[in-house]
Formats: C-alpha cells, structure tokens, sequence
C-alpha cells in the first residue's frame, strides 16, 4: 500500500466515524427533545439513552449536561451512581446474581464462584467475545426461592451454576 492509499483509507475511516458519531448525536438529541419537558428529566432520559444505546455513550455527556443545565461533573455522578447504567456496552447476555444474605445463605456465593470462574470474569465485566456480562444485585426479592438471578431481563429462582451457565450458553 503506498502512502496516497494508506491515507485515503484513514481517512475513509474517519468519515465513516464521524458519519456514525453525527447519527448517534441526532438520535442523543431527539431522545433529549422527548425528555426536557419532564420534571426531573435526567433519570427517565438516562434510561432512554441506554435503552436505544445498549449504554450511556460518551458523546452524550456534553449534550445532557449543556440540556439540563447541569455540569459533567454533576452528570457523571449520576451515571457512576446507578449501578444500572453502563458506559460501555453490556454483552449479549446479562447474568446478574443476588448477593443478599437470604441468597448468601442457600448457597450464593459459591454459586457466583463458580459462574465466575468458569467465565474468567470478576464482577462487572464482560467476556472478551462480548457475549456474557455479570453484575452483582443486592435483592431480586426472590428470596423464598433463593439463590436468585435474572437473565437477560428474566427472574430466576432456586439457580445453580449450571442452570445459569446453560441459560447462556457458557
């Protein structure tokens, strides 16, 4: 490849970047417009953005913040807070595992140990392949039938590591 070919497909890549960050601002921005009017719009517009996203995209930020009359700093609390936004995008499937005592005590814990391990993950991370991500929750008010989780939106109650993995497909 000599260099006028080099360039021009660094280039090509930039506009292409830049074509996917433009659209991703006019979707940020009608999700804003839908949200401004709200009282107390910051919450429900977080949730849009990462319903529509999968996750609260960087390039949001600044839109939100200049929107809502609010700073970064002010902004990144909130996201940083609840634990239920993500800054990056979650994998295919989302395990996340109760680490409430009730569950604790009907086996809980080595049941995470073993989904852990067996991923080669550690809390809130997600496999290199990008297709499980796992979360700690505190109470899924499953506790009668403890140990609890939910999968990919879905509750699931009286759990093993195998059940979980195999939901999944690990």
């Amino acid at each position: 490849m000599n260099d006028f070919q080099h360039h021009g497909a660094v280039n090509l890549e930039r506009a292409v970047i830049d074509q996917q960050k433009a659209e991703e601002l006019v979707l940020i921005q009608g999700l804003i417009n839908d949200h401004i009017g709200l009282e107390g719009p910051l919450l429900p517009l977080l949730h849009a953005i990462q319903s529509a996203f999968g996750h609260i995209p960087a390039t949001a930020h600044a839109p939100i913040a200049e929107a809502l009359n609010i700073t970064r700093a002010e902004l990144h609390g909130v996201i940083s807070f609840y634990h239920d936004f993500r800054d990056k995008p979650a994998g295919v499937h989302v395990i996340k595992l109760c680490r409430a005592e009730a569950c604790q005590a009907m086996g809980g814990a080595a049941m995470s140990d073993a989904i852990l391990a067996k991923l080669g993950l550690d809390w809130h991370q997600t496999t290199r392949d990008g297709r499980v991500t796992i979360e700690p929750v505190y109470c899924l008010g499953l506790c009668a039938c403890a140990p609890a989780a939910m999968v990919d939106g879905k509750l699931k109650g009286r759990v093993t590591a195998a059940t979980i993995l195999a939901e999944v497909g690990a």
